[in-house]
């Protein structure tokens, strides 16, 4: 029954990220452009910019990655408790 609900969480993340990934592509062409205006006047926001990508990079591997690591656990626990019962 856990990894229902975790399933649900999942989901449920999975879609709010979808619906967010259209405004985070519209900053894309504002970003750039700050950073073009940042560099000419000698500025660093390339580095900023640079760790927002991969913030963004990391996020569904995170997610997916946790995801697996619950199922994983809980496919190792109902295992287990199938071990207890049977011997």
């Amino acid at each position: 029954m856990r990894s229902m609900k975790y399933f649900k969480i999942g989901l449920i993340l999975a879609a709010l990220f979808l619906f967010a990934a259209p405004a985070l592509d519209a900053q894309c062409p504002m970003c750039r452009m700050a950073v073009e205006s940042n560099l000419k006047g000698g500025g660093s926001a390339g580095k900023g910019l640079n760790a927002g990508i991969l913030y963004m990079l990391a996020t569904p591997y995170v997610l997916v990655g946790g995801l697996a690591f619950v199922w994983w656990r809980n496919r190792r626990r109902n295992q287990d408790t199938d071990q207890e019962e049977e011997g």
